[in-house]
């Protein structure tokens, strides 16, 4: 049984130790929980040493002030809403055989931190060898005894990701913070975004779940963000004018196809004046064309017909050396419009820019005003200025100072996070998903080297904040989380859902997003809730029945706040075992 310690004594409201009480008792009364998580941390990584069960267990260091009650505060109505007398559903684990869906596999280990993990994968984690003999001359992957090796090679970059990187940046300015945001189309095991990290530039990768059905799972393992995605039919999911640049290396999409479809679809989400990277073919055809085993007739039309889209598009070619060709998008959308009204373009609605989610790609241009594009800050300064969409108005019913106070809450919201949970920023969590983003506030609070975040703003959000998001300089995604989310199973270190379950309490199930977040998330890997108190005790009921451990806590602010926080740890097992081990 879980000890509880004696209940505190009342201190009275006027004594001027009531703020510094309630910050001890947000520290001491999980100090054995994170004692032990630091604990973790330092015996090393991918032990799987049953944390998530030992934090359950009472000890000497919960004794550090006996007196206080380390449980949250619920005042009358908690007797009404928890009612624990009932039976909790227990959630059994699929067979081992459905290792792509959810029980880990067996041998499973926790990532190596970064950077180690940049350039080694356990094999246990993804015991896939399919791409170390198809891609073995590329020099994408090498499988060496327990672990997968990365060089960094690539398809296009057979010199390393590095040197590859160093070409771009002789045309793109990579280094002053100009360019932050990336888009990596058909990306392989995202060694390009995997080398950028260190340039400050963030890039989110995706490829489909084809021949190679591992690639997006190593990326994810290696600590790189991607998601599982293609270029069909329907819109990509991100909003308008997000990236600062677009790369394709051999992603062997057919851009010249249906008057450049998929061209216009990265003109919509490339910022003015970012950049389009293409390299392999078609490019520098007239020396390739033998060594790809294509006519050449074929490789030339379909460089025309880039290069035709390009000009409608308004890309000013600005580099083509070997095989990588570089477009920028003009700023100066007035001259562009004008031009692509001669040259008798069809132009979207411009209100349905960001309106994506199962919506079908069209055969239109996106039309943009460029007036508040110029006055983005580079990065690192625009991760807390205030976007251009907040300053223009165009994110309705926000105002500045509603933005400028949201920031403030999430520094002190973060700041109470790392008080809970001292190995927030310490590298043990590289992959983190925000599955309630809003305007990236928890993002920009714990922006680190060492970790990145998924800013997820659900398709059901009052208001469309994905755009700020990257305005920022941060990514995201948008998603209905009464849906499976574009990821391989445990992929992330630490889950953050903010007012998720009263956002969707009447669209679907809890128990339905909590085994997908269950899905999703690494054995050991932590989940931090935060909403209203009858919401969290049914979420901490069920996931009593899914082999996670948990402890809620008041609001930093009190116990007399009605939100309060849940943490939660996933208990560590395999599949074939039912217990942790």
């Amino acid at each position: 049984m879980h000890h509880r310690p004696a209940m505190a004594n009342k201190f009275n409201s006027g004594d001027n130790r009531t703020r510094s009480s309630v910050s001890i008792f947000i520290v001491a009364g999980l100090c054995c929980f994170f004692y032990l998580l630091g604990a973790w941390q330092r015996s090393g990584f991918g032990k799987g040493d049953s944390i998530a069960l030992e934090m359950t267990k009472s000890g000497d260091n919960c004794n550090i002030l006996p007196n206080l009650n380390f449980e949250t505060h619920h005042g009358g109505e908690a007797g009404i809403i928890d009612d624990s007398d009932s039976k909790v559903a227990v959630y059994k684990p699929c067979h081992s055989r459905f290792t792509d869906y959810t029980p880990s596999p067996e041998g499973y280990v926790t990532p190596f931190p970064w950077p180690k993990s940049r350039d080694y994968v356990p094999y246990a984690n993804a015991p896939y060898k399919s791409l170390t003999v198809e891609k073995a001359i590329q020099n994408w992957i090498q499988y060496e005894g327990n672990v997968f090796r990365f060089p960094g090679g690539g398809t296009q970059f057979p010199q390393g990701a590095d040197k590859y990187i160093d070409q771009l940046a002789s045309v793109v300015p990579i280094e002053n913070g100009t360019v932050r945001t990336a888009l990596d189309t058909g990306c392989g095991v995202a060694s390009w975004g995997a080398y950028l990290w260190k340039r400050n530039v963030i890039a989110m990768s995706f490829a489909p779940r084809d021949s190679h059905e591992a690639q997006v799972q190593f990326a994810l393992e290696r600590g790189v963000p991607a998601v599982i995605g293609v270029f069909g039919t329907i819109k990509l999911p991100y909003p308008s004018r997000a990236f600062d640049m677009a790369h394709c290396s051999r992603c062997l999409i057919p851009w010249g196809i249906n008057d450049g479809l998929y061209m216009k679809e990265v003109d919509r989400v490339l910022r003015p004046g970012g950049y389009w990277v293409l390299s392999g073919p078609p490019i520098n055809w007239k020396t390739n064309y033998q060594a790809w085993q294509r006519p050449k007739e074929e490789l030339q039309e379909e460089q025309r017909k880039i290069e035709e889209v390009a000009k409608l598009l308004c890309w000013e070619k600005k580099s083509e050396k070997g095989e990588i060709a570089i477009w920028q998008k003009t700023m100066d959308s007035a001259a562009c419009r004008a031009k692509q009204e001669s040259s008798g373009a069809t132009f979207c609605k411009s209100e349905e820019a960001d309106d994506v989610w199962y919506k079908k790609m069209e055969q239109c241009v996106t039309p943009y005003d460029n007036a508040n594009d110029a006055d983005l800050k580079p990065f690192p300064e625009r991760l807390n200025a205030v976007p251009p969409r907040i300053a223009s108005g165009s994110v309705s019913g926000v105002s500045v100072e509603a933005y400028l106070e949201d920031n403030k809450q999430w520094k002190k919201h973060v700041s109470a996070y790392k008080k809970i949970n001292q190995i927030l920023d310490s590298g043990r969590y590289r992959n983190i998903m925000d599955m309630n983003a809003g305007f990236g506030g928890f993002a920009a609070a714990l922006q680190s080297p060492k970790l990145w975040v998924m800013n997820v703003v659900p398709t059901i959000a009052e208001k469309n904040t994905l755009g700020v998001i990257y305005e920022r300089g941060l990514i995201g995604i948008y998603h209905d989380w009464c849906e499976a989310f574009s990821t391989y199973p445990r992929t992330y270190d630490l889950i953050h859902a903010n007012r998720v379950f009263s956002l969707y309490k009447d669209k679907c199930d809890f128990e339905d997003i909590l085994l997908e977040m269950d899905r999703i998330l690494r054995p050991e890997g932590a989940v931090i809730f935060r909403d209203e108190v009858d919401v969290l005790v049914k979420v901490k009921k069920m996931i009593a029945g899914m082999k996670w451990d948990s402890k809620m806590m008041d609001h930093e602010d009190g116990p007399l706040v009605p939100e309060k926080i849940l943490v939660a740890v996933k208990q560590y097992w395999v599949g074939n075992s039912t217990s942790s081990q």
